[in-house]
This record gives structure tokens, sequence and C-alpha cells, in this order.
């Protein structure tokens, strides 16, 4: 530990950048500690404090910029790439929709705070269309205000740190591979969590054959889309006569579907867990028939099931129609 010190102390700029850069880019750096250790150092004045800085923002910007220039360019398919590596693919994408939905530029400011976001933040800004002036801007805001943050929490706490590293630097190894066996519990755990969340014995599901059947047959079923508003503006590709009804809307919208025909929801989310969380609350407000499409509308193109590209429609209650 003492090593990393000193080699912080000597290269403490570069390093900064390196780390910074790879966690942007999405790589599982941590690139706070090195900050906070960095921040420390600027007291003794081992470590350039001005240097550090525009080292940190540098790497933000490179590291951002490129996912945001990805999404500008690739759109969704970004976005559903980040979503299926994420360890909270369901909700990474979610929280960002919301987020930059919300508060626009402003939310890459947020981003850099919020765990699984902040790699998101940035592909999706340029998926949805954000100048680059005005990404530049709020993204140089952003990783002004997150590297000075946490290189002066290293400057306040710089006695306490110096204490931290010094019990790491006296256990060596031991603590490297308790540091591990952490970890792996930690990511063990949450995949744990995700596929007994994504258990759906409970939930039916239609293929995509069968449901086109069923539509060209002019059965009474009503297709849903319960993707978010951002994510359907991201991916215009919708099963054709479909309504849009976000996941976070369908408790307000319940009753509407409540007249005993079937629905049919779909996302574009790894293993259908959109979609099947939506079903689970129609289940549990009492409506009778609800199965989930089987792959979402990834599935449906596949099948050559038809396709709209256009927004769903979100106002009316009608009953889809066959392409």
């Amino acid at each position: 530990m003492n090593d990393f010190v000193a080699l912080l102390a000597s290269q403490g700029s570069a390093l900064v950048f390196v780390a910074t850069l790879a966690a942007r880019l999405g790589a599982p750096v941590p690139a706070v500690p090195f900050l906070v250790v960095a921040g420390g150092l600027t007291v003794g004045g081992e470590v350039s404090f001005l240097a550090v800085t525009l080292a940190a923002v540098v790497g933000n910007i490179l590291g951002d910029g490129a996912w945001f220039l990805a999404g500008r360019h690739w759109g969704y398919r970004v976005m559903r790439l980040l979503c299926r590596i994420s360890l909270s693919a369901d909700s990474c994408v979610k929280r960002s929709e919301n987020i930059i939905g919300r508060w626009g530029g402003l939310s890459l400011i947020a981003a850099k705070f919020v765990p699984g976001v902040s790699v998101v933040a940035p592909p999706m800004a340029g998926a949805l269309g954000m100048s680059n002036l005005r990404f530049l801007s709020y993204e140089t805001l952003a990783a002004l205000i997150w590297t000075v943050g946490f290189l002066l929490v290293g400057r306040v706490f710089h006695a306490a740190i110096q204490d931290v590293l010094a019990v790491f630097s006296s256990v060596g190894l031991t603590a490297a591979a308790v540091f591990a066996v952490l970890l792996g519990a930690f990511v063990a755990w949450r995949y744990w969590q995700r596929r007994i969340a994504l258990q759906a014995d409970d939930i039916d599901r239609i293929e995509v054959g069968a449901l086109r059947a069923a539509l060209g047959a002019g059965a009474d079923v009503t297709v849903i889309d319960v993707r978010s508003d951002e994510a359907r503006l991201l991916d215009g590709r919708v099963v054709p006569g479909a309504i849009g009804v976000s996941l976070k809307h369908i408790p307000s919208r319940i009753d509407g579907f409540a007249d005993g025909r079937e629905l049919v929801v779909y996302c574009d989310c790894p293993d259908d867990g959109g979609a099947i969380a939506a079903a689970r609350l129609f289940v549990a407000a009492g409506v009778p028939r609800v199965r989930v499409l089987a792959g979402g509308i990834d599935a449906w193109m596949a099948g050559t099931g038809g396709v709209e590209e256009a927004p769903v429609a979100a106002a009316p209650m009608a009953v889809a129609h066959p392409a």
C-alpha cells in the first residue's frame, strides 16, 4: 500500500486520468479512491491539486464523450448493450431515463453520483438528441463538481486516510483477499437477486407466432408497450396497434383495462423483466388474462411480425390490430 501511495505521489495526475477514463468507459476501476487519496496527498504538496483536477476532468469528458457519440450514432442498441451487462439490468436504464427526462442536461451532474447510471446517462443523452455543445458544457461542469468534491473529501480527511492506508499496508495480501471475497459475494448476491426477481412461474408467456395468429384472427387482444416514454423515443419500433403505457403509469391506468379482454405486454429489456413486472401489476389488480410477449420487441421483429417505426399511441384504449 505504501508503494501505491508512492506511485500516486509521483504519477498522481497520470494515474487519476487513466483510472477516471477507464471508469467512465465502463471498466470496473474504482476511480473515486484514487481521487480521495490524491486529495489527501495535495495537503502536503505531494500532488498538485490543479493538475489532478485537470486530469480527472479530461478523463471524464473523453470517456463520457465516447459513450455520448455512441448513443448519438447507434441509439437504443447501445442502451441495450449496457443494460444487458449491468448487474441491475432492468433498473439501470430506467433510472437514467427518469433522470434525463426530468432534469435534462443537469441530469449529467446527478448521474455522476448515482451508481449504475453514470455510464448509461451519456449515451442516452446522445440518443435523445442533446447537442454536442450542450453536452460538453454540462459534462464539463459535472466532471468539475465530481472531481473537486472527492478531492476535497481527501483533503478534509487526509489524516484518517493515512491511518487507513497504514492499516491496509500492515495486513497486505490479507486485506486484498478479503476485499476480493467481499466483492465476489456482492456480485453473486446481486445476480441471485436478479434471477429470483425474473422467475415468472406465475406469469404466462405468449410466443410471437401465437400472438400474430391471434391478432390475424381478430381476437380481442390488447397489446401494451410498457417501456418508458424516453425508451420509446430511443427505439421507435413498436408492435402494430400497441398502446404505450409505461410501467410507472400502470397503477393509474389499470381500470381502463379491467373489462375482461386479454392483455399482452412487452418491453425491450433483458429477460422481459419490465414486462413481467407490468403483468404482475395487472394480475394483482384483478385483470384476469395477462401474458408477456416472450422476447419483447426484438422477438417480434425477428419473427417477422411486422413493426411500426413510429411513437406508440398512449391515449386511446383500442384493441390491437394485425400488421
